[in-house]
């Protein structure tokens, strides 16, 4: 019995080119109404044990935020889903 083997040409790159990176965002960025880092009244409890507050990690889009919850866990939240700690 004879085995196929046959491999093909494969060609590597020789040298990776540096990547040139801007130091502006292209993207618009959008400023929020709550910086990161702040904590927020929720509406809701995600869960009947889990606390009534959330501390905003960062923005996942422009209308919700990573956000953890203590005895709960991350999660994302919409604004709608909180308000400000006065």
């Amino acid at each position: 019995m004879k085995l196929d083997c046959y491999q093909p040409e494969v060609r590597l790159p020789q040298r990776l080119y540096p990547q040139y990176w801007s130091s502006k965002p292209e993207v618009n960025t959008i400023e929020s109404e709550c910086p990161s880092s702040t904590w927020v009244k929720l509406q809701e409890c995600p869960s009947p044990y889990s606390h009534d507050e959330a501390l905003l990690l960062c923005q996942h889009s422009d209308t919700e935020w990573m956000a953890w919850v203590p005895d709960y866990g991350e999660i994302v939240l919409h604004q709608s889903q909180f308000s400000e700690i006065e």
